[in-house]
């Protein structure tokens, strides 16, 4: 999809959660690639500052998307935290306003909390459900009646493969990715017959900021590839951890007209590390 005619994005405005790092950096950057209009959003709004202004050196992510030149992609920044549902409110309503209607929302923020059930605190537990979950819902509802209003749209929830099989020391976030994913696909179910489109994608190991803070001894990138039975974890029969692009290759993928008849899905892009 190197056309931006050709791609559907042209003109489309798309809101992304988490997009100073990792995962949601790539998203932004493939979609502004196709020509979208990018609302990054993130509790860090230095982070997408930068971003916008590589991309975007012109407008520094601030001008009107009615100003740049028809089929070019614009990033605009904005601060968001995605657990203060009034936030979300007011950030939805205010890139409605200086970008126009929503057309795809990428729900990528998320945070990890590691160790075994009998240690995680119950701040742990709050604030994993706080991002993960109820992110994901706050920005679902802020934007997803609009869509459906105008009859089409298109919902992409990054998960992860750990919400489909169990990981010790990981059941805050494997718990909260699979009440993600169950929620995009209810949400999904509703609001088919209105034209809007839910789907999942389930990286797994990815070469990400989240990734490293798991690795505590050179030996942890050798575990993830070839598996590790202490932990009861296969390891990655590609061979390899993903890029970033590879997920956001599929989160493009599920956002576009490609993808038209595809909604409810969960798509792994794991290099087959759970088998399925």
């Amino acid at each position: 999809m190197s056309d931006h005619h050709e791609s559907g994005f042209a003109g489309r405005v798309a809101l992304v959660t988490g997009a100073g790092q990792g995962i949601g950096e790539a998203v932004v950057r493939a979609l502004y690639r196709l020509g979208a209009t990018v609302a990054a959003t993130d509790v860090s709004v230095a982070a997408v500052t930068a971003l916008a202004t590589e991309l975007d050196p012109a407008g520094a992510g601030q001008r009107p998307a009615t100003e740049h030149p028809a089929g070019s992609g614009a990033v605009h920044a904005y601060a968001l935290d995605v657990t203060d549902p009034a936030a979300v409110d007011r950030t939805v309503t205010r890139i409605g306003r200086e970008l126009g209607p929503v057309d795809i929302l990428v729900n990528v923020a998320g945070i990890l909390r590691t160790g075994p059930v009998a240690e995680l605190t119950d701040e742990d537990w709050a604030a994993t459900f706080a991002v993960n979950v109820q992110g994901v819902f706050f920005t679902s509802r802020a934007v997803v009646p609009g869509m459906a209003a105008r009859g089409s749209g298109s919902v992409v929830t990054v998960a992860s493969n750990a919400a489909g099989i169990p990981r010790t020391g990981m059941s805050a976030y494997a718990a909260s990715k699979a009440a993600a994913v169950m929620f995009t696909k209810c949400l999904g179910l509703e609001y088919a017959r209105s034209g809007v489109r839910c789907n999942i994608v389930a990286p797994g190991s990815t070469d990400t900021p989240m990734q490293w803070g798991l690795w505590n001894d050179p030996e942890a990138p050798g575990r993830v590839l070839n598996g590790d039975l202490d932990s009861y974890r296969t390891g990655i029969p590609l061979g390899r951890i993903a890029d970033p692009r590879d997920i956001a290759d599929a989160v493009v993928f599920l956002a576009s007209d490609r993808a038209r008849h595809i909604t409810m899905q969960d798509l792994y892009v794991d290099g087959g590390a759970t088998l399925r």
